[in-house]
C-alpha cells in the first residue's frame, strides 16, 4: 500500500475519532431523547462540543476531495516525495485543525486549514 493510501486510512480513523469525540461530548448537554430522536431540530453543542462538531463536519467537506486526489493519484500510477508529503501534510494538518478548533483557536485555526489545502494541492498538480 502506497503512503497516500495509508494515510487517506488515518484519515479515515482520524473522523471515527472526531466521530466519537462529537457523541460523547454531545451525551453530556442534550438528554438521550434529543440525540436519539429523528432531529428535526438540529442538536448543535455549545462550547468545545459544537466546535468538535463543526471540525468534524469540516472534515468530511475536505475528505471527499482529499481522498478523490489520493484515489486519482493511485490509479494513474503516480506516488513521489510531492504526493507522499502532501497527503502527510493534510493528515497532519487535520489533526491539529481539530485539536486547535476545540481549543477555540481562531487565528491558527484557519492558519492549519490553509496547510491542509496546501497538501492536497500538492497532489493536485502531480496528477494534472
Amino acid at each position: 500500500m502506497t503512503a497516500e493510501l495509508t494515510f487517506l486510512a488515518w484519515t479515515v480513523a482520524l473522523a471515527i475519532v472526531q466521530v466519537l469525540l462529537t457523541s460523547v461530548g454531545a451525551m453530556t448537554q442534550f438528554s438521550p431523547q434529543a440525540l436519539v430522536g429523528n432531529r428535526e431540530t438540529p442538536v448543535d453543542g455549545k462550547g468545545w462540543v459544537g466546535r468538535a462538531q463543526r471540525a468534524h463536519r469540516n472534515l468530511l467537506e475536505s475528505f471527499a476531495p482529499f481522498a478523490a486526489l489520493v484515489l486519482v493519484a493511485h490509479a494513474a500510477g503516480i506516488s513521489n516525495a510531492t504526493t507522499v508529503m502532501g497527503a502527510q501534510l493534510f493528515f497532519y494538518a487535520r489533526v491539529a485543525y481539530a485539536i486547535v478548533y476545540v481549543a477555540g483557536i481562531p487565528w491558527l485555526r484557519t492558519l492549519i486549514w490553509t496547510a491542509g489545502l496546501v497538501g492536497m494541492l500538492m497532489i493536485l498538480f502531480q496528477v494534472v
